[in-house]
Formats: structure tokens, C-alpha cells, sequence
């Protein structure tokens, strides 16, 4: 069983996925992080996909499809895959689904649900490392980054008004993709206004009597 894991911008899912794989076995697709490891390589599909980069361009859905399908060719047989910031709209949605019906890949997605409040809050005080890049929540009381002891700073584009655009964003495009997995019965939602373990426990809990 595949995971589709959704949240909005703050609610700590980058965080969860790390600790869902680890703890499940399961490879993550990021899609950020598939482009940077393509690009290292030397196929077809990795020199188009430079291309697109190199020109500055988004690369298009059709060419994420790609990904994810080359992605899911190279997995060892009976892995399963944690989807991490896809799909992030309608027509993702529908070329997703075509990919993991034609894989034969059964898959639920979680919700780890947070108010708009909240996520304006924790995105206006929370603290980057400038080295690694690891995200730190504002409570945290260190000087330095634990992972690469770098220096800690914040995003120049975590200002309320670009955070608005961001919000807006997941509103108008990623909300009714979760509301078509939700009528389709493939959606889980779990509180993600608690602690990072109590949310981890939680998810832990739900795909446990789900899967």
C-alpha cells in the first residue's frame, strides 16, 4: 500500500514523511528531490529534464508523470511509496491515478490538518538552517542547526503576504484534489495541530487499521 501525504504549507509534513518511511520501510517521492537525483544521471528523460531547468521553466506535469512512472520502473519489487507534495492539483490528480491504476498500485492518502491560523503562525516563526536547509519549528531553543551545526535564519519569502499567496494557493488547487480522494474514500485526516509525535502517533494509528 502506497501513501499520499498532503498538507498545508506548516503543518510539519515534510517532518512526518521522513518518520513514516523510516518507520514503514518506505521509499519517498519528492518530487524536488527526484529532479535533483535525475539530474545526475544520464537518460533521456534526465537530459530533458535539464533542458527544461536549464531554460529557468517549470517543468510540466507530463514531465513529473514521467518521473514518477521511471521512479516506480526502478523500485524493488513489492515496495511501497510515500508521495510527498503530489498531487497538488486536479489534472495531477487525474494522471496520477491513471499511473498507479495501470501499476496496479493501491494507495491512501492522509491529511495532516491544520487551520490556516495555525499555518500562518508557525510559517512566520519558524527558523531555516542556512546550510542544510533543515526547517526548525519555533519553539526550538538551539543556536545552531543539530544536524550540520549551521547558522539559523529565516526565508526571506516567510514575510504574511507571500505565506497569503502560498495558503491561497493550496486552497484553490490542492483542497479539491483531497476532496475527490475523500469522496473516493482515500483520504485520512489527522489532527495536526499537536505535538510532532503525538501527530506521528496518530498517523502511525490510522495506517495501522488501514493498511
Amino acid at each position: 500500500m502506497d501513501i499520499i501525504l498532503f498538507g498545508m504549507q506548516g503543518s510539519g509534513k515534510g517532518t512526518q514523511a521522513k518518520r513514516i518511511a523510516e518507520a514503514l520501510s518506505l521509499e519517498i517521492f519528492e518530487a524536488g528531490a527526484a529532479l535533483r537525483k535525475l539530474s545526475q544521471e544520464d537518460s533521456e528523460l534526465a537530459q530533458k529534464v535539464k533542458s527544461i531547468m536549464e531554460a529557468g521553466n517549470l517543468v510540466p506535469t507530463e514531465v513529473v508523470m514521467e518521473i514518477i512512472q521511471d521512479f516506480i520502473s526502478k523500485l524493488p519489487e513489492g515496495k511501497s511509496v510515500l508521495f510527498d507534495g503530489i498531487p497538488r492539483s486536479n489534472d495531477q490528480k487525474e494522471q496520477l491515478d491513471e499511473i498507479m491504476n495501470s501499476s496496479g498500485r493501491n494507495f491512501t492518502g492522509i491529511l495532516i490538518d491544520i487551520t490556516e491560523q495555525e499555518a500562518l503562525r508557525r510559517l512566520t516563526t519558524r527558523k531555516i538552517c542556512t546550510g542544510c536547509k533543515a526547517v526548525y519549528a519555533s519553539f526550538y531553543d538551539k543556536e545552531k542547526c543539530e544536524a550540520c551545526d549551521g547558522e539559523l535564519g529565516t526565508r526571506k519569502d516567510d514575510t504574511p503576504d507571500a505565506i497569503r499567496v502560498r495558503l491561497d494557493t493550496f486552497q484553490a488547487k490542492t483542497l479539491p484534489v483531497i476532496q475527490d480522494y475523500e469522496k473516493e474514500g482515500k483520504m485520512i485526516k489527522v489532527n495536526g495541530e499537536q505535538s510532532i509525535q503525538e501527530v506521528n502517533d496518530a498517523i502511525m494509528i490510522v495506517l495501522k487499521d488501514n493498511m
